[in-house]
């Protein structure tokens, strides 16, 4: 691959269902199995080369700055993003479009967790169909109703998106990470729409024009103690 790959690692969640353990400690920070979060994603970022990856921060940011400063640093690139106000995943991408200037972008939710090999979903956007600009991790989910379920044609295009309804037409789930292009950023900064959150505001704006990569690999978000117990279960020798 020519273009550089950058990442855009979401970090500034409040991770309120996660209290007690989130007064003192950010979720990006939650561990697994004596690992925090962060750390599992940006050695995957390390693995498929990624030439930057930059991190938002918000709440109990300082905790944050401290763990990046401590951790052993590699070839990779950190750049920490503070947000005094949340500026919301949409709107943290065209925020810093700058820095993502030619490059080829994934961007993943911090607190969510799996032992899928990222380089997978960079390859599927190498071979996406020619009309499509975002390629979308999926995986099955066991609660829909908690997810944005997808519906998508044989061409495995997503048709249709619903974020986090009662009655949910599936259980083929967005992983929220994604692939695209620096032009993309372009595209969402000309427009209109006032663009907060990628899931809500962005890819209803794309329906048809994203690809999507199916993984059967363990998908977890932590954002509940049950889930939580489940990742240091399940990723107990996986790392």
């Amino acid at each position: 691959m020519t273009k550089k790959t950058k990442a855009l690692l979401l970090s500034a969640g409040l991770g309120t269902r996660l209290r007690p353990l989130t007064l003192t400690k950010p979720k990006c920070l939650v561990e697994i199995n004596k690992k925090p979060i962060m750390d599992y994603w940006l050695d995957s970022l390390e693995e498929i080369g990624c030439h930057t990856t930059v991190i938002n921060t918000h709440y109990l940011h300082k905790k944050v700055s401290n763990f990046l400063k401590n951790r052993k640093t590699k070839k990779m690139k950190i750049k920490e993003i503070y947000e005094e106000k949340l500026l919301g995943t949409a709107g943290t991408l065209i925020n810093n479009k700058e820095l993502f200037k030619d490059c080829r972008i994934i961007m993943i939710h911090a607190d969510n967790m799996t032992n899928f090999d990222l380089s997978k979903l960079l390859n599927a956007h190498e071979k996406k169909p020619k009309s499509c600009l975002i390629t979308m991790l999926t995986f099955q989910t066991d609660s829909p109703q908690n997810c944005g379920i997808v519906q998508r044609d044989k061409e495995m295009i997503v048709q249709n998106f619903f974020e986090k309804v009662e009655n949910p037409p599936g259980n083929i789930a967005n992983g929220a990470i994604y692939v695209f292009e620096s032009n993309l950023i372009e595209k969402l900064s000309e427009s209109d729409s006032n663009l907060n959150d990628f899931s809500k505001d962005v890819i209803p704006l794309f329906l048809g024009k994203i690809f999507s990569y199916h993984t059967k690999d363990d998908f977890i978000d932590i954002g509940t103690y049950k889930n939580l117990a489940k990742a240091e279960m399940i990723f107990k020798n996986n790392h």
